[in-house]
């Protein structure tokens, strides 16, 4: 069982499309870390793909992370990396309850920025 063609191919698009994304957080966030923690003098960040999503780097990871088992031509590995979804959305929340008590100005950036993840769904 494999993927056609056409698909393989998207799959190389939205790959390189979310490692742009990746990048281009990059260069917004000064203060992205592995562990969730606020760190000193850090600010909230409501400009570029922040002012579209709360949190682009997860969204660029959930893309970035499907596309590899489509380029790949893994229908399985698809199916398995699905799982990864669920698991980022429990992270994001759990980043935000910290992001909300530790950091000024969080709470009204949520108001603003209505989207967790994915502009229009979450």
């Amino acid at each position: 069982m494999s993927f056609p063609h056409s698909i393989v191919l998207l799959g190389c698009i939205l790959f390189l499309l979310s490692y742009l994304l990746f990048g281009e957080v990059l260069r917004e966030n000064a203060y992205l870390s592995r562990t969730i923690e606020v760190q000193e003098n850090q600010k909230v960040i409501d400009t570029g793909l922040y002012g579209i999503v709360r949190h682009p780097i997860y969204f660029a990871t959930v893309f970035l992370f499907i596309s590899m088992p489509l380029i790949l031509n893994s229908p399985i590995s698809f199916l398995i990396m699905l799982v990864y979804i669920p698991i980022i959305i429990q992270r994001l929340k759990n980043e935000e309850e910290v992001l909300e008590k530790e950091l000024n100005g969080y709470s009204e950036y949520k108001k603003k920025v209505k989207y967790r993840l994915i502009p229009f769904i979450y």
